[in-house]
């Protein structure tokens, strides 16, 4: 299901357009600060996640099960883990067959080698090392093969596929095995490199939409807000594509005028943003519980098995942990790819709203199955996709005005760009390499930030 429009009745500004919007201040390119005495921050705190929102904690103690310490250190933990996962995928090259995390803590990292020779360099970064068959570029390249298939096979009954990093396989979800074998024969793959987890599930779209803090869509249907951005010095935000075309125009919770949809992306991928006008004013916070406020400092992208919390305009604010990135969801309207999936529930009407890992933007919601009585699967469209594919700034709450000059050349560090784990800048002569996925941010330049970025 794809969750979207709602009713309610708030009286605020822009954090009562979504029944938890991920909103903040414009975020510019800043000169990197001068160098601090003492050790280089950490991740936990160049994230935020030594400074947890006291509704996040109470959140994941609700839906992990979790005491209020375990929560803290579960947070710590998902943050140092991302930047220790990165320098090993950075060491290994081809090798590197992924990163996950387990426990009530978070405090077990596994990453995955071709090569045994390469497990005491993972032991030393205090991750559990497994050798597996595939490199995560097979698993990829197998994806990649079942997505093209996809297009020519329009049975509803393979609805997901995806790379299953713990288990070193691409899997099939299937309503029965002789769905998924024709999937994977199209994509001219064996079926013994292809898992098929048969599941009565089917992710849909639901037409019936409800919410708290919504907007609304030509004056009908009714969306979440997902995250407060810029373009330049105009001012919106991102939501879910299927909640509106471009041009579509929109109305705010109280349906006085707000914006227009600048660009709008679905099947394919399940983004958009929208234009506000001038009274709508951005801010770094983000709906949680009882009328609470949390807020974002970035995007770095978190692992596989790290916790994840979303609201939405129906059932509000609810956490879990991140089971695949990469997945490709096939609804009734058509299939989207790039997807994560997630353990958090959802239900109709919260679609558009936000995902977030620590004080980290994560993504919006695009659909599932299930609800939050039973429990279900749900699927966001991650942030740093839609961020890069329209020029937009994510508003943050450690945004800082511009005051110095970028480097010339195209792989100089800018902050504004989306970074993919791995990629290399250079930055006032040095050259350093990615180690999470993240839009950079004045604050974040990669001499001061460690915990995103290895110096070569």
């Amino acid at each position: 299901m794809v969750l979207r429009h709602a009713r309610t009745a708030r009286h605020s500004a822009l954090t009562a357009l979504g029944a938890l919007v991920l909103a903040g201040l414009p975020c510019a390119a800043a000169a990197d600060a001068s160098p601090v005495a003492g050790p280089a921050p950490g991740a936990a705190q160049t994230l935020g996640a030594d400074r947890p929102s006291p509704h996040l904690l109470t959140a994941l103690q609700r839906d992990l099960d979790l005491d209020a310490e375990q929560a803290s250190t579960r947070l710590v933990n998902e943050a140092e883990a991302g930047t220790r996962a990165g320098r090993l995928r950075n060491s290994l090259g081809e090798r590197y067959a992924g990163a996950w995390l387990r426990g009530a803590t978070a405090d077990e990292l596994t990453v995955a080698t071709t090569d045994a020779g390469d497990v005491a360099a993972i032991e030393a970064e205090g991750a559990t090392a497994q050798v597996v068959e595939r490199p995560l570029a097979a698993l990829e390249a197998a994806k990649e093969k079942l997505d093209a298939a996809a297009g020519r096979v329009t049975a509803l009954d393979t609805p997901v596929w995806y790379i299953d990093v713990p288990k070193n396989r691409v899997v099939v979800q299937a309503v029965d095995q002789a769905a998924g074998t024709a999937l994977v024969k199209a994509a001219g793959l064996e079926q013994e490199d292809i898992g098929i987890r048969l599941s009565a599930d089917r992710p849909r779209l639901l037409q019936d939409i409800t919410g708290g803090d919504a907007y609304y869509i030509n004056d009908s249907a009714r969306c979440s807000v997902g995250f407060s951005v810029t373009k330049g010095t105009q001012p919106g935000f991102v939501t879910a594509g299927h909640c509106g075309r471009a041009g579509a125009t929109t109305t705010g919770y109280d349906r006085t005028a707000q914006g227009t949809f600048q660009a709008s992306v679905f099947p394919g991928k399940d983004m958009a943003w929208v234009a506000t006008q001038s009274q709508w004013t951005p801010t770094p916070d983000v709906k949680a519980q009882s009328g609470q406020e949390v807020q974002v400092t970035g995007s770095a992208q978190a692992l596989v098995g790290a916790s994840v919390c979303r609201s939405g305009s129906t059932t509000g604010w609810h956490c879990g942990t991140i089971e695949q990135h990469d997945a490709s969801v096939r609804y009734p309207e058509g299939t989207v790819d790039g997807l994560t999936r997630t353990t958090v529930c959802a239900e109709p009407g919260d679609s558009g709203g936000p995902y977030v890992a620590g004080a980290q933007a994560q993504g919006v919601t695009s659909g599932g199955s299930g609800d939050c009585t039973n429990g279900g699967t749900t699927f966001f469209q991650p942030v740093n996709p839609i961020l890069s594919e329209y020029g937009l700034t994510l508003a943050t709450a450690a945004a800082q005005a511009a005051t110095g000059q970028q480097e010339a050349g195209a792989r100089a560090w800018t902050a504004g760009s989306v970074y993919e784990a791995g990629s290399t800048v250079t930055r006032d002569g040095v050259t350093y390499q990615c180690l999470q996925t993240h839009q950079a941010q004045g604050a974040w330049a990669p001499a001061g930030t460690p915990a995103l970025w290895q110096r070569l």
